[in-house]
């Protein structure tokens, strides 16, 4: 197909950040550039790429009508609709997750529900694609927040020999008024670690408002793997050893289980602490099709590795397809950021 033969134009690219933290439109803006000569009356221009509110009203349509001459919503009918897909999950996918569809004007919102629904999805219309925008934004920085909270009070509970775990478990029994979250080595991805900026950028450029919950969420996920590192640390002085002298082998690389996704993954943080503070370090992912990135090497499994010549051990990504058993078998201390394993050599954090 041609692209002056298309009738509906969904991007979808990438929406990350610029050196900076702010936020790189780049790819949305390539994509209009490319779109601009095959556009025609008739066509439905949908952005579905993350960005701050406002972008679809004060940026898409003015450059796509400017640049083509078509009125936006009689001529092209311009919406924006966020993805809603969470990577690996077998219960929840396009076809039962409802998604948001909002238009520039009330004829381009029907234009885009009209679309989505044709091929079979739930569609929830808003008012406007600022608010659709804003809630694609708060979906990720509620969960940043919750999973910061957890986090952070993870940290006291380690130190003060609670079982996080556990409490999290036991308050998650209420029926009302919590939502369970569970610790971990740090978020990644392409949402929760980038959105969150997105509307905090945004805010205090637009109304000068610091979203200061928000920052403070950003960092202390941010600053999660240097929890797990100094943990691991610990351990090692415990059985006399110092980075410098230890072989710690990382299970795990990608931001997520059994998804092979490097986005953001607090591992490549936490592979390079161990690093620079001179330990050697073996790595295993399953999942991750290439066996380097940049730097590391990835072995692909358990067996690969001479168990009896590691110190310690973190798991940071549980993969199903991993042999936890050989691992546990072989004694090899663990730092568990995921409570999967039990036994007396490990430490769950």
């Amino acid at each position: 197909m041609h692209l002056s033969d298309i009738d509906v134009a969904v991007i979808t690219v990438p929406t990350p950040l610029t050196r900076d933290d702010q936020p790189d439109l780049g790819q949305v803006l390539a994509c209009l550039d490319a779109l601009v000569p095959h556009l025609r009356p008739g066509v439905v221009v949908v952005l579905e790429s993350t960005t701050y509110p406002g972008t679809t009203d004060e940026l898409v349509a003015p450059m796509l009508a400017e640049r083509t001459g078509l009125v936006v919503g009689r001529d092209l009918h311009i919406g924006f609709s966020p993805e809603r897909i969470d990577p690996g999950n077998p219960t929840f996918t396009l076809g039962n997750t409802p998604k948001l569809v909002s238009g520039v004007t009330a004829a381009c919102r029907s234009a885009v529900d009209e679309f989505y629904r044709s091929i079979g999805v739930l569609t929830v219309p808003v008012s406007g694609t600022r608010e659709a925008e804003f809630a694609k934004l708060l979906e990720n920085t509620f969960r940043l927040v919750n999973i910061a909270l957890v986090n952070e009070v993870a940290e006291y509970a380690h130190r003060r020999g609670l079982d996080i775990w556990e409490s999290v478990r036991a308050a998650g029994t209420k029926p009302f008024g919590f939502m369970q979250f569970v610790p971990g080595p740090g978020v990644g991805g392409h949402c929760i670690p980038i959105d969150p900026r997105y509307l905090s950028w945004e805010s205090q450029r637009s109304v000068g408002l610091e979203l200061g919950l928000v920052e403070h969420a950003l960092g202390v996920n941010r600053r999660r793997p240097e929890v797990v590192v100094q943990v691991a640390v610990d351990e090692l002085a415990r059985r006399g050893l110092v980075p410098p002298d230890a072989h710690v082998l990382l299970v795990g690389l990608a931001y997520k289980k059994n998804v092979g996704d490097l986005r953001e993954s607090p591992s490549l943080r936490v592979h390079a602490l161990l690093t620079d503070a001179g330990a050697r370090v073996t790595v295993v992912d399953p999942v991750i099709a290439a066996p380097a990135h940049g730097d590391v090497r990835v072995l692909r499994g358990i067996a690969e590795v001479e168990l009896g010549d590691v110190d310690l051990a973190i798991l940071v990504t549980d993969h199903d397809d991993i042999d936890y058993a050989a691992l546990v078998a072989a004694g090899v201390p663990v730092v568990d950021t995921r409570n999967r394993l039990t036994g007396t050599s490990v430490v769950t954090i």
